[in-house]
């Protein structure tokens, strides 16, 4: 990856429909090389997929929270495999300090919300939990 793979991932990420036109000119390079190397980088998966990020009022139906999760020895794999499957968990990281993972989850009721960490904190492996709730966002 080059300056120009960088720049043009910098310009997705901040618009990911720019057209390919206004890529190149963005870029200074032609139009079929902005296609070809978007082309690469989505089949060496440096790219795997394009989302929609929404402003936090448009889904206020939805709670929204960070659990931090501390991980039974080297059970680490396992539980990830398990919360990457889980629909209400939108965003895995590992960290280090006390807890191994940070997991953003969504539902769309409290009641559902309780659900979803009663099911968590019973995945194999876990040891410790610890949530907040995302009351407000600042910024995106």
């Amino acid at each position: 990856m080059d300056d120009t793979d960088r720049q043009l991932i910098a310009l997705l990420r901040d618009d990911a429909r720019m057209s390919v036109v206004a890529l190149a000119k963005k870029l200074r390079v032609a139009r079929a090389t902005v296609q070809n190397r978007i082309a690469r980088l989505e089949s060496d998966g440096t790219i795997v997929g394009y989302t929609v990020r929404l402003r936090p009022e448009a889904e206020a139906h939805r709670i929204r929270a960070i659990m931090s999760i501390g991980i039974e020895g080297h059970r680490g794999a396992d539980v990830i495999r398990v919360l990457r499957g889980h629909s209400n968990v939108v965003a895995l990281h590992s960290t280090n300090g006390r807890w191994d993972l940070m997991a953003e989850l969504r539902a769309d009721s409290l009641e559902a919300f309780d659900k979803v960490l009663n099911a968590i904190r019973l995945i194999e492996g876990i040891a410790s939990t610890e949530t907040s709730i995302l009351l407000s966002t600042q910024k995106l």
